[in-house]
């Protein structure tokens, strides 16, 4: 039992399926990671298991247009906004099982211990599961959330696509997922992420449970330069217009301004170079820009710099460039009720904790948009994420769940 202000509420009952790695079967990989991308017949299939466990509970499942899925139990008062958790169920190409996963999955497992313990709250509670946060397959990250908050409009996410040439339009309605309900009609009083790190501090640092103030901005960009495509035996050096080593000093040049402003990161972490063969000069190469950093301010002047660096590259080796930002998102201040809630969950359940800001972006950014927003850190060991060793412990996710059903429960005591 967890107590706050006096009240006695249950502790997770469930905690063998909240830690267990349900959706591990819809998109596994051998190397014990998930490849889920967003649309596709895994995401479907994981999707339909969700809606089976949360009616399996008695709640309503309504569904948005562009795929948001929001899964509703009643609380004792009908005048008042559902308090939401929940993250996102697609993954990176060579994903986790615990990015964005976790979430949903103990969000779900708090419902199942409410359920339980008989527990009726003052406020409806909802679980939600965000289409597309990842970004990975269809740009931008966060587009499912970001058209719920109006950053984005439909007509935009539905005319993104993939490398293939599918559109994020085409597949939601291939997948089933693309329902009847407006995007951002589907109302919340407030909104709790818990979510791994994805970084080493909590680790580091033996904490158990990160409080979350906020997020840091990130600015995304795509590049292309363009030379000649030629023989590579026959062509004098002095004569080449060599896209690829261009590339290069824009990557070399991205390490040194993000290293040049304190607090920044910089990663160029696509690469397509054309024609892609060992005896051809290359001709053509398209790459990505990801610059975070927690100051606006700062972020605008890496972009100015980025600006000139990919200019001067171009003009030094002859070659054509574009230069294209494709998201744009502002450091994210998270709400104080939010955080305090969360403060007062982790008390109940005995954990200390450590406020941190988050280095990776979460659909909370979009939801603090439109409702007070909060979010919880579970450490990541090593680090990792983002790749198929990323690893939580079973008694971290517990400690994050727990905290995630005090947190709420705290907040509850508001309505």
């Amino acid at each position: 039992m967890s107590t706050i202000n006096g009240g006695h509420y249950p502790a997770l009952s469930h905690r063998g399926r909240a830690v267990r790695p349900d959706g591990y079967a819809f998109g596994g990989t051998p190397d014990g990671g998930i490849a889920r991308l967003t649309l596709s017949d895994d995401d479907r299939r994981v999707r339909d298991w969700l809606t089976a466990q949360c009616l399996d509970l008695g709640m309503t499942m309504t569904v948005d247009e562009v795929g948001n899925m929001f899964a509703l139990r009643p609380g004792r008062r009908s005048d008042v906004l559902p308090l939401a958790m929940g993250s996102h169920l697609d993954t990176q190409p060579t994903g986790g099982r615990f990015d964005g996963v976790l979430g949903v999955l103990a969000g779900l497992e708090v419902l199942r211990t409410l359920d339980a313990a008989g527990v009726v709250t003052e406020a409806p509670l909802m679980l939600v599961n965000w289409t597309n946060e990842e970004g990975a397959r269809f740009a931008p990250v966060m587009l499912g959330s970001g058209v719920h908050a109006g950053l984005f409009s439909r007509d935009y996410a539905n005319s993104r696509t993939d490398a293939a040439g599918e559109s994020f339009g085409d597949a939601l309605h291939r997948i089933g997922y693309q329902g009847p309900v407006p995007s951002g009609h589907t109302r919340f009083g407030a909104m709790f992420e818990l979510h791994i790190e994805q970084g080493p501090i909590l680790e580091a640092e033996g904490f158990r449970i990160g409080v979350v103030t906020g997020v840091q901005g990130l600015r995304w960009f795509e590049f292309e330069l363009t030379g000649v495509a030629a023989h590579s035996g026959s062509t004098p050096m002095n004569l080449r217009h060599d896209a690829l080593r261009g590339a290069a000093q824009v990557i070399e040049g991205v390490h040194r301004i993000a290293c040049e402003n304190v607090g920044a990161v910089g990663t160029v972490g696509s690469l397509d170079v054309r024609p892609n063969s060992r005896n051809v000069i290359p001709g053509q190469v398209r790459a990505s820009i990801d610059l975070r950093h927690p100051e606006d301010r700062v972020l605008d002047e890496m972009e100015r710099e980025i600006e000139s660096l990919v200019a001067e590259v171009a003009a030094s080796h002859a070659l054509g460039h574009k230069l294209e930002r494709i998201s744009r998102t502002s450091p994210v201040t998270f709400d104080p009720g939010c955080i305090s809630a969360i403060s007062a969950g982790a008390a109940a359940a005995g954990f200390a904790t450590r406020d941190i800001v988050s280095g990776a972006v979460h659909d909370a950014v979009h939801a603090a948009a439109v409702a007070p927003t909060g979010m919880i850190f579970v450490p990541s060991q090593g680090g990792l994420s983002h790749n198929p060793a990323e690893a939580t412990l079973p008694e971290d996710c517990a400690a994050g769940a727990q905290v995630l059903l005090d947190a709420l429960l705290a907040y509850d005591l508001q309505c």
